[in-house]
């Protein structure tokens, strides 16, 4: 892997205005994406993944502003760039894939002239030569008959062919990274399997770096090198993705891997985290998972705690990581640790 930087984030901040107060989705969030890397951000729902992950491209929902932190992206700040170039950025150097492809899709165009949009309007090329590309993306992305396929709209299309069409959407015009928020969420496991096969073949094929959005740890250590764990807002944990699973150095870490059903530990009862994620309009003071923590000490608490360098390539935001890193010891959280 190139160790060139492609993307960097940092100390990022989303807001939503409320009238209780102010709440805040992403908190001071920062991350790397190098060339040619996939970079997972994992969480439950209101973590805040998705939030940063949209943020990038300024795509937030219209209530949100970005409050603070930086954006760049090679070498660029992307913060303060203005719509016309985001809109510029967005679709070329970089793609995104949604989540459901339906609507995102757009009902009364042909998928062919969809795919075909951005070679013609983006890169300049004529339609009968965007039309060429479009086929050629088509069939790289693993769609059969690709010439009559692109005659189809996206309702005559099944799930996983829609998602398809939506991947060699994000590739038309050769970007650098793709950002992916859930893609595989709303399909069936095997089509699921195959979607995340091909886009990690895509990956190392074409040294496209991503960012993957998932609350899914099957998925996150199947398409990821390296992975952020977000709980509340913030980073808690981040690091390679074999080291954080297979040794988990914060606790919500633990409790996430914890409560994944793995069939080659016999454990006596599948565990769960107590409790719910914090009010982000008033979060908790200390480390914001106190109230659900089993390692919790007076000084988490009352004390702010920094994300800190627990090794070379890892950071956690926990004052007693090596207490948590113990306990996975302890009872391994993946077969075979």
């Amino acid at each position: 892997m190139s160790e060139d930087v492609l993307l960097r984030v940092r100390d990022l901040v989303v807001e939503f205005p409320l009238a209780r107060g102010t709440l805040r989705a992403v908190d001071g969030v920062s991350f790397d994406v190098h060339a040619g890397e996939a970079l997972g951000l994992v969480g439950e729902s209101g973590s805040g993944k998705t939030m940063a992950l949209r943020a990038l491209v300024g795509l937030l929902p219209r209530a949100a502003r970005i409050a603070g932190g930086s954006i760049e992206f090679e070498g660029r700040e992307l913060l303060g760039a203005g719509e016309a170039r985001l809109r510029e950025i967005r679709g070329t150097s970089i793609s995104m894939i949604f989540q459901e492809p339906m609507t995102a899709l757009n009902p009364v165009m042909t998928v062919g002239e969809q795919i075909a949009e951005s070679p013609h309007v983006r890169l300049g090329q004529s339609r009968r030569a965007a039309h060429v590309k479009a086929l050629e993306l088509m069939r790289l992305v693993g769609i059969p008959d690709p010439a009559r396929r692109a005659a189809a709209y996206p309702h005559e299309l099944s799930g996983g062919m829609r998602q398809r069409v939506m991947i060699a959407i994000a590739l038309s015009a050769g970007p650098k990274l793709i950002l992916c928020d859930e893609p595989t969420t709303a399909l069936d496991v095997t089509i699921q399997d195959q979607i995340l096969k091909l886009l990690r073949a895509l990956q190392d094929d074409l040294r496209v770096s991503i960012v993957f959005v998932s609350h899914d740890l099957a998925v996150i250590a199947q398409t990821c090198r390296r992975v952020a764990v977000m709980y509340a807002g913030q980073v808690v944990e981040n690091g390679t993705v074999d080291a954080v699973f297979r040794e988990p150095r914060h606790p919500y870490t633990l409790g996430l891997l914890r409560s994944v059903p793995d069939f080659e530990l016999v454990r006596a009862t599948l565990s769960s985290i107590p409790g719910s994620p914090p009010d982000l309009a008033s979060p908790p003071s200390g480390c914001r998972f106190h109230p659900r923590c089993a390692f919790v000490h007076d000084d988490c608490i009352h004390t702010h705690v920094p994300l800190m360098a627990v090794s070379a390539e890892r950071a956690a935001r926990c004052l007693y990581h090596e207490e948590c890193a113990a306990e996975a010891r302890r009872e391994p959280v993946v077969a075979g640790a």
